[in-house]
């Protein structure tokens, strides 16, 4: 596979994906403004375009549930990626089957298709991001750290495998040492490989921010400071860990600790509105970031956002995405929204016997 910067989506092709019976779509501008009322499938479309990146999309969903009804038939995803070397990206699920992914018509791992694109969203569900569990915050942060490195994905899937093993020996209560050992090697090996990516990932993200600008920017740390575990700290946690029958040490402890850097203020505590700007600070940084790295900015993926912020910021944000100079996808109720956002392709989507339509607007 190339090693090509990650490209664009020019095409989508949707078969019974959720409300979506048959759309095709071709992307002719950097900009795509969709609109429609609530309910229509404006988010679908979106979480379609997430799932050509590793994992299971902006909504986490599984294979099954995002089958189309009543029909139930199986799903298919069909992309054109525009680049340096174009591919080709389908991804389908029976009933009852796994999600499979072919690029270039080869069966691979999902993992691979994070040298094809990077894809960041902002979706309303995050705007709690500060407030719920720590899970949230470890998922975000790693969503981050895959958007710099593509290995992060292997390294994680490696680290909670040896944990999901060590987890099993601890509920079954076996107490033999030698059974530990090569699990907690393995534990501390990938998990120092979690915890540099993400050290890494952080002061690319704070470094890329834009402390002058519209949306405040965000003071950035761990709650382990990073720390990484040996085999001998998962060693001395053995007693404690049996009794509550799961790993208690390790980067899947770890938080994501933010603060409102100007006015010193834990993000947790600020109000809903400095939330929700702190959270867009944090995707276009990420997003400035990799433009830096990559050469090429990723697709940005922002559902219901220009209708959270007032005309200023609305109109910094489009400006903000004209100097990426990326592709980026934006969810709105109605046009007015997107009123200012020069360049830009609209499709209007609507809804009718419960099937989706999309228009050029």
């Amino acid at each position: 596979m190339s090693d090509a910067p990650p490209g664009r989506v020019a095409t989508l092709a949707l078969s019974h994906f959720r409300s979506h019976r048959r759309t095709r779509l071709t992307f002719d501008a950097p900009i795509t403004a969709i609109h429609g009322p609530n309910g229509a499938g404006k988010t679908n479309l979106l979480e379609a375009i997430s799932l050509l990146s590793p994992g299971r999309g902006m909504r986490r969903a599984q294979a099954e549930e995002i089958i189309r009804r009543p029909e139930a038939l199986g799903w298919r995803i069909a992309a054109t990626v525009s680049g340096d070397v174009p591919h080709d990206i389908e991804l389908r699920a029976e009933p009852g089957q796994p999600r499979t992914t072919r690029i270039d018509d080869k069966a691979t791992a999902q993992v691979a298709l994070a040298r094809l694109l990077r894809v960041l969203w902002l979706v309303p569900s995050m705007d709690r991001l500060w407030l719920e569990g720590a899970e949230g915050r470890r998922r975000f942060l790693d969503r981050l750290v895959l958007s710099f490195d593509p290995a992060h994905a292997e390294g994680a899937l490696r680290y909670e495998k040896a944990m999901r093993d060590r987890n099993r020996l601890l509920k079954d209560g076996v107490r033999d040492a030698h059974w530990y050992a090569a699990l907690e090697a393995q534990m501390a090996e990938y998990g120092a490989g979690i915890q540099s990516r993400r050290v890494a990932a952080l002061a690319r993200l704070v470094a890329a921010q834009d402390t002058d600008g519209p949306f405040p920017a965000a003071a950035l740390a761990l709650s382990d400071g990073g720390a990484q575990v040996g085999a001998e700290d998962f060693a001395a946690s053995r007693s404690r860990d049996m009794a509550a029958g799961r790993s208690l040490v390790g980067p899947h402890r770890t938080d994501l600790l933010g603060r409102y850097a100007a006015k010193d203020i834990e993000a947790r505590l600020c109000s809903t509105g400095e939330q929700k700007a702190l959270l867009i600070s944090l995707i276009l940084a990420n997003a400035r970031a990799l433009k830096t790295s990559e050469g090429t900015p990723p697709i940005l993926l922002l559902d219901e956002v220009a209708a959270h912020l007032d005309a200023d910021r609305r109109a910094a944000l489009y400006a903000e995405f004209h100097a990426l100079g990326g592709q980026v996808f934006l969810t709105g109720t109605g046009r007015e929204l997107f009123e200012g956002l020069e360049g830009a392709m609209h499709l209007e989507v609507t809804e009718a016997d419960g099937e989706s339509r999309v228009e050029i607007a």
